[in-house]
């Protein structure tokens, strides 16, 4: 999309031109992945105080500590993605409600700035505060998952990012990355039973979104023709067929199958392993997603 201000009418010439190559790099890679850390671990700590508060009372300060930094992390990385990086501001001052960037632009900074404030009440030790402060985060971390889906739903001619699916792949995306986080954050302090409850949490989360991946690879072409081209780049011997089914085992059917074997030995160490897992293989899972329909020719 080129926009043109002619200065003698002040007239605005709009044109729309197919735009060659990929335009969303690894740097959305990278801004999808820290941004599924920094909200997830935010949902499961607000689980864990819950269901096991003894088990994470100390661990209030660091959780607050990683989403912060993974947050502005995701806040770094849209910036240097942007083509015009030094008028970022132009999003809260002239603000178009009709795009899915200023609402998420206003979330993610509130949703910063309780992050910055839920450190420094971890750090002064005033949990009671601390907690009431964590609902209304846990609640606006909703939202700030979800925006990124409905970026790409608003995208034309992008069929495989359809708003159903990616709203549902970026809840489990932010499920799977806080729990495996949360389960190396945690190491030692956690008790068995938190352990077992991020597991669950951990193996669901990959579950559901191995099913839903794996839906799309098979029953989305039949769904339009623009899906079987794109699905093309992931089958038999396409471009980016190894990347996505290492990201798949690496991902959601590892992580599974380590949950299972660390929750029947009772292993921490198989348990992390899982953990790492899920986290590097989330961000295989995200790239490939995020490139293969850009390699479709618009015209």
């Amino acid at each position: 999309m080129t926009h043109e201000i002619l200065a003698a009418t002040n007239a605005v010439v709009t044109l729309d031109a197919a735009i060659p190559g990929i335009v969303w790099p690894w740097l959305v890679t990278v801004n999808m992945w820290a941004k599924s850390i920094g909200t997830g671990v935010i949902f499961m700590l607000f689980l864990l105080l819950r269901m096991h508060p003894e088990s994470v009372k100390n661990l209030r300060l660091p959780t607050a500590i990683v989403a912060f930094l993974f947050i502005n992390i995701f806040l770094l990385f849209t910036l240097a993605d942007l083509h015009q990086p030094f008028r970022m501001w132009h999003i809260f001052v002239y603000s178009s409600w009709s795009s899915a960037i200023a609402w998420g632009s206003f979330m993610a900074s509130a949703f910063l700035g309780l992050l910055t404030l839920l450190a420094f009440l971890a750090y002064k030790k005033n949990n009671e505060t601390f907690d009431k402060v964590l609902l209304w985060t846990t609640i606006l971390a909703i939202p700030v998952t979800l925006y990124t889906a409905a970026l790409m739903a608003q995208c034309t001619a992008r069929e495989l990012w359809q708003m159903p699916t990616e709203s549902a792949q970026m809840i489990l995306a932010a499920l799977l990355a806080g729990s495996a986080a949360m389960i190396l954050i945690g190491g030692n302090k956690l008790s068995d039973e938190a352990k077992n409850t991020l597991g669950v949490v951990l193996g669901l989360s990959a579950l559901m979104a191995f099913i839903i991946y794996m839906a799309e690879y098979i029953f989305g072409p039949m769904k339009a023709e623009e899906i079987a081209a794109v699905v093309g780049y992931i089958q038999g011997d396409g471009p980016y067929a190894v990347m996505f089914w290492l990201g798949q085992w690496m991902t959601y059917i590892l992580p599974m199958l380590f949950v299972l074997l660390s929750r029947a030995g009772k292993s921490d160490s198989i348990l992390k392993l899982a953990a790492i897992l899920a986290l590097v293989g989330l961000a295989i899972v995200k790239h490939v997603w995020l490139i293969i329909p850009q390699l479709l020719p618009m015209s």
